[in-house]
């Protein structure tokens, strides 16, 4: 894409000093809102205002007008029959590491995602329960009504047995819960996500992996283990468990390993050939089946002591009010189940807002699961947020809509009313089966601790300190800390000063852009906290999102070369025509949305397609306004790996014919860019330059702005566009 420029230039102009500056040219205000304006303009109502408040409130207005019954119902109901299957399992089996009868983890798939379905702007995540918040749950029940001993004094308490107690606990922090994340919508807190960098998430969550893998232990091997919370619990249930080893029930052993192996070689089938399958094989609904007869058949319960689910109502329980004294003792661990429940889910919500092109609100979202875990904690609901192997689900098996989430409720309904004595004979070793082996993507994320430690060792020292943290504190102080340390790391970055190794050093006055570039200063380090705020900001200032510009080039091209097989376009010397007046269809779902994100392949087309000109058919594709974006990062002291994985997202121009250039950029930064293998075929350390100047001569070189060798001493010689004249004469630049 670029080349060495042999050009070279100069600069002269006057000395200034700031006051001599500001004598010959006028200072430029900028109009700052007092903080009345911000109040009159917010407590303004207009009917449009009421309208967009309405549409913001319910979601599922805005998705319905589109909602096109032909095209997305079937794919709505086969997502939410293939969801609903494995809400069930995953209901029952997390409600284990939450110490609560199993059931209830089948409350967390029905109510919550019947708010959520009005309420939410994700149209993919699937609403119910989440390993992670039901063992954080776990720990908070445990402590309050432990498997031995007295309950905590507590007068809610008082005539109700240990299940039940258990069930207000579990039942009041949900409920508390909501009402947190409720008010951080209300106050628009969602930026606080921001603050939670992937390192510290992958680090939690790893640690919280650990937890489960553990907690699960008795029910694979058939044991009798007390609950323990508080820091070293996890060392405590160890001792239980090495202690008692002799004393495993061979028969959940065995039905555990067996789950397990067919568990993990179905899926990585599944992952496998997941082009090639239309749904993926629901092998944890088969192996229950298969478990279920078994057990019914031999009699696993009481020939050999297996521990099963037991009785399931065939009913709703009636709902409870939470206790004000629980809020009270439990306000302390609600909040960082109320902030690691909205990250997950708003993490999940954001990749598939990406990958379908829509936007998601997250200040709506946190309403949105506020009010599920308020509505779901009335009904004895376990604390919902997402699973990513559910969601996972939900998209692949074709889910357009929430409809399918709604689907997938109904599902459960059935269950619980219906069908759930079919579940009685169930292992609770296949349960802690299911759930060890969906831990493997979580557990997997410890090999990212060598990259880190060679590429970014802040980062590292993140991610192991969380981890350790929150395996031997407990997962709430380990998030405490892992935020500590986060800040230690940024507070670190930000006092290392490295000296300037430029050999040129420019201060611009002014900056005028000409037509077709945009110049973009970034005015602070880029880090976990502000990489999502960057890339909006960017996309703001070109005036485009270049991933959907990607996409809808792609699709247009797939579709020109469909139609020129078909013998709809034909080449004339006007370029491709179409051969008929007849309305074009709407295009085909794709199949493969990674294909869109790909660069254009103009293989097999006859022409090259110009973007910039009307195209046949009544294919429409956004136009680019710029071909070049510099920017400057002179004031960009760090970055980490979050910001690199952010920058990658400059792909996306380059693919659409925008040319990126980085400038001012310290030696530090592009060396650290080079260990961790930043750079490909596409984004190359020729984009990088000393100045903004030299990026834009380039750029004129480039692109040939000059008809003529332009030279400038005071005259200007040749045809010149009116902005570059500006640009020439407010730099004083001289052409040699």
């Amino acid at each position: 894409m670029l080349r060495p420029s042999t050009q070279r230039y100069s600069v002269t102009r006057p000395l200034y000093s700031e006051d001599t500056f500001e004598d010959e040219h006028a200072k430029v205000y900028r109009k700052h809102k007092r903080l009345l304006d911000h109040f009159i303009q917010y407590f303004t109502c207009t009917s449009e205002r009421a309208k967009n408040a309405a549409v913001s409130l319910l979601p599922i207005i805005g998705w319905m007008k589109i909602y096109s019954i032909k095209d997305w119902l079937l794919n709505d109901i086969v997502s939410g029959v293939s969801t609903g299957l494995v809400a069930v399992l995953q209901g029952l089996a997390f409600s284990l590491l939450a110490s609560i009868s199993t059931w209830y983890g089948l409350y967390a798939a029905f109510f919550p995602v019947i708010m959520y379905f009005f309420l939410g702007t994700s149209r993919h995540i699937s609403v119910g329960s989440f390993p992670i918040l039901s063992l954080m749950v776990g720990a908070v029940v445990t402590r309050l009504v432990p498997d031995e001993g007295p309950p905590a004094n507590i007068t809610a308490f008082e005539g109700l047995t240990k299940d039940e107690q258990r069930i207000l606990v579990s039942a009041s922090l949900t409920f508390l819960v909501g009402l947190f994340q409720l008010g951080m919508g209300l106050l628009q807190v969602g930026f606080i996500v921001m603050y939670l960098s992937d390192t510290l998430i992958s680090g939690f969550t790893t640690a919280a992996a650990v937890h489960i893998l553990v907690s699960q232990l008795k029910f694979v091997l058939g044991l009798t283990v007390p609950g323990f919370s508080g820091p070293l619990s996890i060392i405590y249930t160890l001792e239980s468990v090495f202690t008692q080893i002799t004393s495993t029930n061979i028969h959940d052993l065995v039905t555990s390993i067996v789950v397990m192996v067919m568990v993990l070689g179905v899926k990585e089938i599944n992952d496998r050939f997941k082009s090639k399958l239309p749904v993926p094989i629901p092998i944890e609904v088969i192996m229950t089946v298969i478990a279920c007869g078994v057990s019914y058949a031999f009699n696993f319960s009481e020939n050999h002591g297996v521990d099963v689910v037991g009785k399931i109502p065939n009913t709703f329980e009636s709902p409870i009010a939470p206790s004000l004294q629980l809020f009270q003792m439990t306000a302390v661990e609600a909040f960082p189940i109320a902030i690691v429940g909205f990250a997950v889910a708003f993490a999940v919500a954001k990749v598939y807002s990406v990958k379908h092109d829509y936007i998601i609100d997250g200040n709506q979202e946190l309403i949105a699961f506020g009010a599920s875990n308020i509505f779901g904690g009335a009904f004895k609901s376990l604390a919902a947020s997402t699973a990513l192997s559910r969601s996972a689900v939900q998209e692949s098996t074709g889910g357009k809509t929430q409809i399918a989430g709604l689907l997938s409720a109904i599902i459960v309904l059935v269950v619980i009313l219906g069908i759930g004595f079919l579940l009685e004979p169930l292992p609770k070793s296949l349960l802690g089966a299911v759930v060890i082996v969906n831990l493997k993507g979580m557990l997997m994320q410890v090999v990212t601790v060598p990259y880190l430690w060679k590429k970014d060792r802040p980062d590292c020292i993140v991610w192991v300190g969380t981890c350790l943290a929150a395996i031997f504190l407990g997962l709430d102080l380990g998030l405490a800390v892992g935020l500590g340390l986060e800040l230690l790391t940024v507070v670190f970055r930000t006092q290392k000063f490295a000296l300037a190794s430029f050999s040129v050093f420019l201060n611009l006055l002014q900056i005028y852009e000409p037509e077709g570039v945009k110049i973009f200063r970034i005015p602070s380090p880029i880090f976990f906290a502000n990489i999502d705020f960057f890339r909006d900001k960017l996309k703001d200032a070109v005036g485009f999102n270049p991933l959907r510009i990607l996409r809808k080039r792609n699709k247009a091209v797939k579709k020109i070369k469909k139609m020129i097989k078909k013998g709809e376009l034909t080449l004339t010397s006007n370029g491709l025509q179409a051969t008929c007046s007849m309305p074009i269809e709407k295009s085909e779902e794709e199949s493969n949305m990674e294909d869109l994100d790909k660069p254009t392949d103009y293989s097999d087309l006859p022409i090259q397609v110009n973007w910039d000109t009307e195209l046949p058919a009544n294919i429409r594709v956004p136009p680019v306004n710029i071909h070049s974006l510099i920017l400057d990062f002179s004031v960009v002291s760090f970055l980490d790996i979050s910001a690199l994985k952010g920058l990658k997202a400059l792909k996306e121009f380059i693919r659409v014919s925008v040319d990126v250039y980085i400038v001012g950029c310290d030696p530090y930064i592009i060396e650290k860019l080079r260990n961790c293998k930043f750079f490909d075929d596409e984004i190359k350390t020729s984009i990088f330059f000393l100045t903004i100047h030299d990026a834009m001569l380039f750029i004129h070189d480039n692109y040939k702005f000059w008809q003529k060798e332009i030279k400038y001493q005071g005259n200007v010689h040749g045809p010149l566009d009116h902005s570059l004249y500006e640009l020439v004469i407010k730099l004083g630049l001289i052409f040699n």
